[in-house]
């Protein structure tokens, strides 16, 4: 392909696709616009079929992530999902990624905690060598010694730069304090110990436990039928293997709630993470503990903690928090950063506004605009094709129905005080926070700090 040509159909996989499904009205249904299409062989997708831009969108998961590295080298699932990409089949790593440039097709992938996910961007005009791209990614990932070494010591460089980085240090103390001894305290990204002792063996091992079609999600949008779609599916996904070799990952509860942890970092300002007890995504009471959130810590510019922290005291720039639904876990998650000395009244506030929040409750104008803020913004979770398939994976991901698209503003507008005051009376059988500081932080007697191991070190990634 000419360099022109290239340069363009690259700007074009970069370019909005306008396929919102959000409904505007209670009559508009957008339910029936995503087609759920299974292959010959079984296999199952999503599909959104949109002709209004000469794209494909995908996105693909595997259940299982950096919970499934072994116990002593966290950081394989991260370090082989990068790998994928690579190096495929007869496809060496510079192959690979030249025959992605020569069509302008983009194909990556990561890991979190519970999975493995993968995208793939591509003009419909050269959807048949993309999906052969991916089918060679998570069949045939080659794994060559070359490729392995380079992205190892990228991923120890980036190990290196947060071993300085305060937030990235609290959040990573934040996980070792909560799930001692369980998958969901070790690094994702390994440290610099475990990194280098991952060998070829671990990643292929890995990739062949993992990869698999009964644990397999994928969702597509764009200029691709169903009857086009189906076949490629069994192309690209057919020859891995039936079952995934999974080991059993136990529920858990945070540990540690109350207390306040600190990694010393010569730094001017103090980094913290704070956490506690959540909600799974399956649970009855997950949307008004969603809308509870939101007036806790969810939006930017209206939340009790924003108006608290930031605009009455100045204490800190931002501050946030959400729900973290983890597929062994529930969690609330937040964090802040502020001036080392105001570290201690920083965390006496945000304690006392989460119990002020569980005790009285919102007011009736304050529920209102939550529901009015989260209703209205769902439409843009929906502005683009990627943004698209990614919400259809998530809603597969989390088993809520090819109708929750329509449902889902109902189950926000439905929400109410009463709703709020049964949830906020769960959380408050445990409402102890866990808080993680990274940085000088004063004040702390009160609050019942407690020194972490030693300073903040670059032992540990994100």
């Amino acid at each position: 392909m000419h360099p022109s040509a290239r340069n363009l159909a690259a700007g074009l996989i970069a370019m909005t696709a306008l396929v919102s499904l959000a409904p505007t009205s209670p009559a508009q249904s957008q339910t029936t616009r995503i087609q759920k299409v299974v292959s010959p062989g079984g296999i199952e997708a999503w599909l959104v079929h949109d002709t209004t831009l000469p794209l494909v969108a995908m996105e693909i998961a595997f259940v299982g992530g950096g919970a499934q590295d072994p116990a002593g080298k966290p950081g394989v699932a991260s370090l082989a999902a990068s790998l994928l990409d690579e190096g495929a089949g007869d496809l060496d790593a510079r192959a690979f990624q030249d025959a992605m440039a020569e069509k302008a097709i983009e194909v990556h992938f990561d890991a979190s905690r519970d999975m493995v996910g993968g995208s793939l961007r591509t003009l419909s005009e050269n959807v048949e060598p993309a999906f052969e791209l991916m089918r060679l990614a998570v069949t045939a990932p080659r794994f060559d010694d070359e490729a392995v070494e380079r992205i190892r010591q990228g991923q120890l460089a980036n190990l290196r730069r947060r071993a300085n980085d305060p937030s990235t240090q609290a959040s990573l103390a934040w996980s070792a304090r909560a799930f001692p001894n369980h998958p969901y305290g070790r690094p994702l990204s390994g440290t610099l110990e475990s990194v280098p002792a991952i060998t070829r063996g671990d990643l292929a091992g890995f990739a062949k436990r993992t990869l698999a079609r009964d644990n397999l999600k994928i969702a597509v949008v764009g200029d691709i039928t169903p009857e086009a779609l189906g076949p490629a599916l069994d192309k690209m996904f057919g020859a891995l293997p039936a079952k995934a070799e999974l080991t059993p990952v136990p529920d858990v509860v945070p540990q540690g709630l109350g207390a306040v942890e600190v990694k010393t970092l010569d730094v001017p300002q103090t980094s913290m993470v704070f956490g506690g007890i959540g909600l799974k995504r399956n649970d009855p009471d997950f949307i008004p503990a969603f809308v509870l959130n939101h007036m806790l810590g969810g939006s930017a510019f209206s939340s009790r903690l924003f108006r608290e922290v930031r605009e009455k005291r100045g204490l800190a720039y931002s501050v946030y928090s959400h729900l973290a639904p983890l597929d062994h876990a529930g969690l609330i998650l937040g964090g802040t950063a502020t001036k080392n000395e105001r570290a201690g009244e920083t965390v006496d506030l945000i304690r006392a506004e989460y119990m002020k929040l569980l005790t009285d409750g919102p007011s009736e104008e304050e529920l209102a605009d939550a529901k009015s803020y989260l209703i209205g913004s769902f439409a843009l979770r929906f502005d683009s094709s990627a943004k698209v398939a990614s919400q259809l994976l998530q809603i597969q991901i989390d088993d809520l129905g090819i109708d929750y698209i329509d449902r889902r503003n109902e189950l926000v507008a439905a929400v109410s005080l009463d709703d709020i005051k049964r949830v906020a009376g769960r959380f408050r059988e445990n409402p102890a926070l866990l808080f993680s500081l990274v940085g000088k932080p004063e004040g702390l007697a009160a609050a019942g700090a407690t020194p972490a191991n030693g300073a903040a070190s670059g032992n540990s990634g994100g």
